[in-house]
């Protein structure tokens, strides 16, 4: 054999026995799960084994945990896991969970975010004066006595033309009598020149147009142009029908021009002025209605209409003068009567309002707690603006149709720590850190919910409160003891009577007023109030 065919054979060999090898080692791998080998079940389950992030506390509050462990009630932490946070988001982290069994037993209440015009009561204190229109002064124009009076007591009511006194003036006296004269010599002098007559006319006129200026009656002009005979005494009459409210008048009493004697006052139609604060003046429209009230009559309202605000603010109590126009054709209402009034004010559009017990206030800003499903509620930093009683307007952080919660915030608050879903409203903005990445050590809320037995000594259904003989408390370190509870809600009271035996968990509402807020009797199934959190 040649050497070339050898060598041929050879190579022929060596890849036969190489393909075998090869062969041999891929079903070796298959076989016991080489590295090359395709992934099985098993290996498959392994790999995608769900990771934990951190354990957080049960009842929602802001302590997380890198490792398992147990809050002082004894409730497992809960885990969190990756791909649960990534589908919860942002935003569920900053909601409230709370079981539906715990939202009824703390009376949570709803109601919805609606558009209306938000009317508002204005309120103000007020007294009563007269009309100034309808006051009316009588004053002689020239000087005399007084010689006989008609009306001689102050708040006499007196009728339109009534006499009120009669006075003698020598100057009143020498002017009708050259009024007398100067007629006559109109009539003397009819065959006289045309410029006599024209002085005598222009006489008589003068005459007259200076007792007219005295205020004298054109019915006692008429007398004295027919008789002729002057009068010793002037009769002044009342020009409006009304109240004698200031008489100077004496009898025999000497008076000056100018001087007043009388002022009468017409009470049909009356002045309340009312101090509004000066928060509220802008919410006070002229032509609104307003309603009057005084303590004389407590069933009665007298409707009144604002008829001016006055320009002008009283420093001292910083509060501006409105007037209301009232009629008081009977005369109930009397000139210095002290008045309550409601002045009616009302927003000429539609706005988004919630009742005021949905806000919850901090002093820098206000939240609404609005229902996203059952059970679930997010905390909404929201914007304020009018007012009323009872409800409020919403300019910014709810649309209309929204639940939010209108019972129960501090109970949610307690339950739920509020305060903790709210510091993640804007964190990022804020310098906040998120859930996870806080500290185990993390300080909790002081709003724990606590649990103990005991049994029921003394109820009192009208301060809502219940009496217990309980045992030691180990998250707050009592002792065994008896105590007064308050109760969420008077529907607690069902099934509780001394000598109960009871199981019930509690919070501290403020300081040193210890709530409860779930009850149970012992032998009852008591419902695991952290089943919506395990």
């Amino acid at each position: 054999m040649s050497q070339s065919l050898r060598i041929g054979v050879l190579v022929v060999v060596v890849g036969a026995l190489t393909a075998s090898a090869g062969f041999w080692m891929g079903k070796q791998g298959t076989d016991h799960g080489g590295a090359n080998s395709a992934p099985t079940p098993a290996a498959s389950e392994t790999k995608k084994e769900r990771k934990i992030l951190y354990y957080r506390n049960p009842m929602g509050l802001p302590d997380t945990s890198p490792a398992p462990k147990k809050d002082p009630m004894g409730m497992d932490y809960v885990p969190v896991y990756e791909d649960e946070q990534e589908a919860q988001g942002q935003e569920l982290s900053n909601q409230i969970r709370i079981s539906t069994e715990k939202v009824q037993k703390l009376g949570v209440r709803l109601e919805a975010v609606k558009r209306q015009t938000l009317g508002k009561v204005v309120r103000a204190s007020g007294r009563i004066e007269p009309d100034e229109r309808q006051t009316f002064t009588i004053t002689p124009k020239f000087e005399g006595y007084v010689e006989r009076l008609h009306v001689n007591v102050t708040g006499q009511f007196v009728t339109k033309g009534q006499p009120l006194f009669e006075a003698y003036s020598p100057e009143l006296l020498s002017a009708q009598r050259e009024y007398a004269i100067a007629r006559q010599g109109v009539d003397t002098l009819k065959s006289a020149s045309d410029e006599a007559q024209r002085g005598m006319r222009e006489l008589a006129e003068s005459s007259l147009i200076r007792l007219r200026n005295w205020d004298i009656s054109e019915e006692q002009l008429t007398t004295l142009s027919q008789s002729g005979a002057a009068r010793r005494t002037l009769t002044f009459r009342s020009p409006v029908s009304g109240i004698v409210t200031e008489k100077k008048a004496v009898q025999g009493m000497r008076f000056m021009p100018g001087e007043m004697l009388y002022q009468v006052t017409n009470l049909t139609s009356i002045w309340v002025i009312a101090d509004v604060f000066e928060q509220d003046i802008g919410l006070v429209k002229q032509g609104a209605k307003a309603n009057v009230k005084v303590d004389a009559y407590p069933d009665k309202t007298f409707p009144g209409v604002i008829t001016y605000v006055y320009p002008t603010l009283k420093t001292e109590t910083r509060t501006i003068p409105v007037r209301v126009e009232l009629t008081n054709p009977a005369g109930q209402l009397k000139p210095g009567m002290y008045a309550q009034v409601e002045l009616s004010s009302l927003s000429r559009t539609p706005v988004l309002t919630v009742p005021l017990s949905a806000v919850i206030d901090s002093g820098t800003r206000q939240i609404v707690l609005v229902q996203k499903s059952e059970g679930r509620f997010e905390p909404r930093e929201i914007k304020v603006g009018a007012r009323n009683d009872d409800r409020i307007e919403v300019v910014q952080g709810v649309q209309d149709g929204e639940m939010v919660v209108v019972a129960a915030n501090f109970l949610i608050d307690a339950e739920s720590n509020l305060k903790a879903a709210i510091g993640g409203l804007g964190h990022a903005g804020h310098g906040a850190q998120p859930a996870q990445a806080r500290p185990s050590s993390a300080k909790t809320s002081p709003t724990v919910s606590h649990r103990s037995d005991g049994k029921v000594e003394a109820l009192d259904g009208k301060s809502g409160a219940v009496t217990i003989a309980h045992g030691a408390v180990a998250s707050l370190k009592w002792p065994a003891m008896s105590m007064e509870f308050k109760l969420a809600n008077s529907s607690m009271f069902n099934g509780l009577k001394p000598g109960v035996a009871v199981t019930f968990e509690f919070v501290e509402r403020a300081q040193g007023e210890w709530v409860i807020t779930s009850i149970n009797p012992q032998g009852r199934p008591t419902p695991d109030a952290h089943a919506g959190h395990n």
